[in-house]
């Protein structure tokens, strides 16, 4: 019998050590493989690593560590300043797992001869006709939105064993296996940096530039007006790279501008060219269309948009190409905070996500 043979990202947390669990139970000849991608002060990397060496021990499974952190730099913590300094959000965990888990590990695996690799999301492969993946059957754990960018090529050869399970069920699988990881708390934050702080991150890098925060008394936007906008200031920002559009508050206010009745202030756009911060009510962050980059889309059925990792999922009524190579996306709703360099994602009725692209 020829026994197909699995490399598995083991991470050290209950999620993976419960699918290299369910595939030795499915027959598989499992290896666990620990990506070292970042090991700074205040991550969390030698315990992970320690602790999927003794899932390994105890599931009997082989274990082998590869040191990806040069990549792990070039391709995604660069990326992540970069986007930054561009005055756009980036999602660094989308680059993660196009360029590392199922980009160079992938490679690794295929020429080491594994026919499978294999992580512990909370993803789905469609099973017939076109391999698509699809959300996980707990919603509120899918992590479809994070891995759109994996090649579609690729998806023949990776397994998704959560896709199916609920969170729950996970947690119990792993007592039941008496796996030390069965109450290790979920990591938090950025893909194997952890729950560090961003804005400490930034500053370490790219230091603070102060400038205006401004409001607009009637702002139909900074582009395409054919008019010059002024804004009044009613504060300073310590540097654009510190906020994303959405965010609450997190700049200084002029103590002239602050009234008792006044409402929070959101941050609805950003002039780069003028280092300015705009801000305004909370409905100025909703939006019912917005650019995404060409990636040829074309739907037939109903599909719906979703622009942040389990965030609301809003029903597109129309897409509308321009000669920038940008697309326009209509929705039938609005959304809340659309970021430039944020991924939109698009599901259709199976919950089959049918295309993503990068927001511009």
């Amino acid at each position: 019998m020829n026994v197909k043979k699995v490399a598995l990202g083991l991470s050290g947390g209950v999620d993976s050590s419960v699918a290299a669990a369910l595939l030795i139970e499915l027959g598989y000849e499992v290896t666990g493989i620990y990506l070292e991608c970042y090991n700074e002060p205040g991550c969390r990397t030698d315990q992970d690593k320690k602790d999927a060496l003794q899932v390994a021990l105890k599931l009997g499974i082989k274990f082998e560590v590869l040191d990806f952190r040069k990549e792990y730099k070039e391709k995604v913590v660069e990326y992540f300043y970069s986007e930054y300094k561009a005055g756009r959000t980036p999602n660094p965990d989308v680059m993660c797992n196009r360029e590392i888990k199922f980009g160079i590990f992938y490679d690794w695996a295929m020429q080491k001869g594994f026919d499978y690799v294999a992580t512990g999301h909370y993803c789905r492969i469609t099973k017939d006709g076109p391999l698509f993946l699809q959300r996980a059957k707990d919603e509120s754990k899918d992590q479809s939105y994070f891995l759109w960018q994996i090649p579609s090529d690729h998806l023949s050869h990776i397994i998704f064993p959560l896709g199916e399970m609920l969170k729950s069920e996970v947690r119990t699988k792993a007592k039941e296996l008496g796996l030390l990881t069965a109450t290790k708390p979920d990591s938090m934050g950025i893909c194997f940096i952890g729950d560090i702080d961003v804005s400490k991150l930034l500053k370490d890098r790219l230091g603070e530039e102060e400038g205006d925060v401004v409001m607009y008394p009637s702002r139909p936007g900074l582009e395409g007006q054919g008019q010059a906008l002024t804004g009044t200031k009613i504060g300073t920002h310590k540097g654009l790279w510190f906020y994303t559009i959405g965010q609450r508050g997190g700049f200084d206010m002029d103590h002239k501008s602050q009234k008792s009745d006044m409402s929070p202030l959101y941050v609805i756009d950003k002039n780069i060219e003028k280092n300015e911060l705009v801000v305004g009510q909370r409905k100025e962050t909703m939006k019912e269309s917005f650019k995404i980059l060409d990636k040829n889309l074309n739907f037939e059925d109903k599909v719906w948009a979703r622009i942040r990792n389990l965030g609301e999922l809003v029903e597109v009524e129309g897409l509308s190409s321009s000669s920038s190579g940008k697309v326009e996306v209509k929705l039938k709703e609005k959304i809340f905070g659309v970021a430039e360099g944020q991924s939109c994602v698009f599901y259709n009725e199976a919950q089959v996500l049918v295309a993503g692209s990068i927001i511009v």
